[in-house]
Parts: structure tokens; sequence; C-alpha cells
């Protein structure tokens, strides 16, 4: 960090490039934006973040992120029980909720199989999909993953481990672009998406 910043300054600016996303430009523009801001503003970002970390665990359902055990889409007993889709993250969750077309279960699993990043299925929540499955009373796994290299190895490899549990596996159809992410899909493609879904070849 140049030494013109401040000790305290360059600290702040460096944390803050540790956030996907925000680079050195951003970091600065935030960290001086901050500095510049009410010190109850700073005061209550500090308090928001603090709270957040120790108050959200995942949900021992679903593997959602969630403050209360089970999460309240778990905890909803006017949805499908026998409907789960995966998805790869919380924030793909936010974006299925967002099309109200769905009215299942969910299981994220925190990731996607990339042997590139070293992620391998044992770094992502199969393991509790799979005991979820042999304990709960599921008729179908929708694969709801992106549609990326990634996305499709893991529905692949999912759909191999889900076959002979009984349980028919779906995937979303092709109204996503190829390459992109679900949680930057607009909720009329979503929705095409999940009403379109088709059975899936294991291999």
């Amino acid at each position: 960090m140049p030494a013109f910043f401040a000790p305290s300054m360059a600290r702040l600016i460096e944390e803050l490039s540790k956030l996907p996303g925000i680079g050195p430009k951003s970091a600065q523009r935030l960290a001086l934006h901050l500095v510049k801001g009410a010190e109850e503003d700073v005061r209550s970002l500090a308090e928001a973040l603090m709270d957040a970390k120790t108050t959200v665990q995942h949900c021992s359902i679903c593997s959602n992120l969630t403050d209360s055990d089970p999460c309240e889409i778990c905890g909803d007993g006017s949805r499908r029980e026998d409907l789960v889709c995966v998805v790869e993250d919380p924030s793909d969750v936010v974006a299925m909720e967002r099309t109200r077309d769905y009215d299942g279960l969910y299981h994220v699993l925190h990731g996607l199989i990339s042997p590139m990043d070293g992620v391998g299925p044992d770094e992502l929540r199969v393991k509790n999909l799979l005991d979820r499955l042999r304990e709960d009373e599921v008729q179908e796994v929708i694969l709801a993953t992106d549609p990326t290299v990634e996305g499709e190895a893991t529905a692949m490899y999912l759909a191999r481990l889900l076959r002979p549990l009984g349980v028919k596996v779906t995937r979303i159809a092709r109204g996503l672009p190829e390459g992109g992410d679900l949680d930057y899909a607009d909720e009329a493609t979503l929705s095409r998406a999940l009403r379109g879904r088709y059975s899936v070849d294991s291999g």
C-alpha cells in the first residue's frame, strides 16, 4: 500500500480489497466513504457485520444460511416436502424464491465441483443431501446448478449418486444462458427454466 495512506487507512483498504469483486480502487473509494461518513453509520455497519457473523449459521436441514434452525423455508409447513431443489449457494435460493413459482424445499451445496480449484464433492454439502434423502420422503430432486462447466459437472455427478435412491432427478431447462449465473437471471427466465425442467440421464 502506498506510503501516503495512514497505516489505519491502509489496513482498511487492504481488508476491503479482500471482499469478492472489490479491487484496490473500489476498496479505496469505500474506505474514503466510510472514513468521511458519520461515526454512527460506521458503528452501525460494524455492529451489523458482527451480529451477522455471530448469529448466522447453516440450517441443519437444507444448509442455507439462517439465524434460526430450521430456517424459515424448512419450517414452513405449507411447502411441499416431497420436492427438493439443489442450488449452489444461498443467493440462488433468493433468486428461485423471487419467481414465486416454486413451493418445495431447497438444499444448498455451498459451491460446485471444480478440480481446477481443488473443490471436490467432499468440500460440498453432498453427504448432507444424501442423508436427507434417505431419511425424508422426497420424490423429486431438481438440480438447479448454473449452466456452466462446473455446474453441469456437479449436476451429472449428483444425478449418478441420486438415481440408486429411487428419486426422480430433473434438471432446470436451458432457459438460462450458457455460462450464466442463476442469481443474475430474471424471474421470468428462471420460471421458464423451472417449469421446463427435464429428467436427467445419469449415464
